[in-house]
């Protein structure tokens, strides 16, 4: 059986590159009715941290890389002990100032990478390999080998920066007498200026992702396509397909460039097709957490709103960015949006607005888009020289959704409140979003 492994190390949160190798790992267990193993590799105890095992393992879940096994290097010392031991005993490695070292033998060593091809390394190039440090802990690539033999791994599918670690854990295969695994290395992940991925150019923590708003499925669809991507260079693929057709070999050897706003384009296609019930459960807490909303809301009000926006946001974060003004006193008007209401007062056009607003008694989009259009014929002016106004004095931003359903879902006595105190409001400073 297919057997694959995901280790991170506890040291730090869950970034893109090691999310990438999850799902690669995740995805070729799954396509080939294998399983998928979670190592935690906290050796490190002084670097180690509860904070970041749970991050990870919450990650991990939420991108919904199930595993099925997990083990914990920290409970697997005496295991490495013992092999220790044997090196040494077969006169492979040797005790010196109280760790044990492995004599690397002048030799060539090839490996042939499913994604790669072959690769030669020369041994002569390689130290001795300390195995069990001083404090009686091991070392990366002796704990590696060890666990990948004993946990049955049959392919090892990391990163390209561990490369350099391959011909030294083959020698350590060789030396205890273990099968050798199938070895996969993924091509970096760089940024958009062409250097590794750093914070700046998106190594963001999983979690930090999560509370930016993207799902967890555009995500994982986005993570997918930095190295592989199905036939005929689809963009969107469900992850059912994504596993039947995925295939480590078909793995690109060039680098893949991370990019904010292709994420941010498969994670608006993924929020366009969601049902408009689950977004709104995906937003409650979103919005609770702002206080725009408290545990007492009027769901279908919500729901109705969620609708107007759903086609223009990128995150679950835009609906907040986008819609506040719906949950608000008062409007926080950007620099467009005053520069709009400030270029002609409109003070009587607003009230002349107002008052067909109330007379309406049917407050529906329909009754709201005659009564606009009435007034407009009468002023003898074009829809856009009061659209556009109109819009900035309700919301604070020179763009939306359209006008009318935008009034619908504000309310009559919000929208009347504002047409009739905007030029006020911006006077005495009112609510300026910075």
């Amino acid at each position: 059986m297919i057997r694959v492994r995901f280790a991170p190390s506890p040291t730090g949160n869950l970034h893109i590159g090691g999310a990438r190798t999850a799902l690669f790992n995740w995805l070729y267990a799954k396509s080939q009715k294998g399983q998928f193993i979670l190592r935690i590799e906290d050796t490190d105890a002084k670097r180690s941290a509860q904070q970041y095992l749970d991050e990870i393992l919450f990650s991990l879940k939420w991108l919904g890389f199930d595993w099925d096994e997990i083990y914990y290097q920290s409970k697997r010392q005496d295991i490495y002990k013992e092999y220790a031991g044997k090196l040494v005993k077969e006169a492979k490695a040797t005790h010196s100032e109280g760790a044990i070292i492995y004599t690397v033998p002048e030799r060539k060593i090839k490996v042939y990478d499913l994604i790669r091809g072959e690769i030669e390394f020369d041994a002569e190039d390689i130290k001795d390999q300390v195995l069990m440090k001083s404090d009686g802990t091991p070392t990366y690539n002796f704990a590696c080998v060890v666990d990948d033999a004993t946990m049955n791994i049959t392919h090892v599918i990391r990163g390209d920066d561990h490369i350099s670690n391959t011909p030294k854990q083959i020698m350590l295969y060789e030396a205890l007498g273990f099968n050798l695994p199938k070895f996969a290395h993924l091509p970096l992940i760089l940024g958009k200026d062409g250097g590794r991925l750093s914070k700046r150019t998106g190594a963001t923590a999983i979690s930090e992702y999560r509370n930016m708003g993207y799902l967890p499925e555009a995500l994982v669809n986005y993570l997918m396509l930095l190295g592989w991507s199905p036939d005929a260079n689809q963009e969107i693929v469900p992850i059912e397909r994504a596993i039947k057709n995925f295939s480590i070999k078909k793995v690109n050897k060039t680098a893949a460039v991370f990019s904010i706003e292709k994420l941010n384009w498969i994670n608006n296609q993924y929020l366009k097709k969601i049902d408009e019930n689950k977004l709104v459960e995906l937003l409650i807490p979103v919005l609770q957490e702002k206080k725009f909303i408290s545990t007492e809301f009027d769901r279908e009000w919500l729901k109705n709103v969620v609708k107007l926006y759903k086609a223009r946001i990128n995150t679950l974060a835009d609906f907040v960015d986008w819609a506040d003004f719906l949950f608000l006193d008062k409007p926080r008007f950007d620099q467009k949006a005053i520069e709009e209401l400030l270029a002609k007062d409109l003070s009587r056009e607003f009230k002349l607005l107002v008052d067909k607003l109330e007379k309406l008694s049917s407050f529906d989009i329909k009754s709201i888009e005659e009564a606009f259009r009435a007034l407009v014929d009468e002023l003898k002016i074009t829809a856009s020289d009061l659209v556009h106004p109109v819009r900035a004095a309700l919301t604070g931003k020179t763009i939306g959704p359209g006008l009318f359903e935008t009034i619908w879902v504000l309310g009559k006595e919000k929208t009347k409140q504002r047409l009739s105190s905007v030029y006020k409001d911006i006077k005495t400073g009112g609510q300026v979003a910075s």
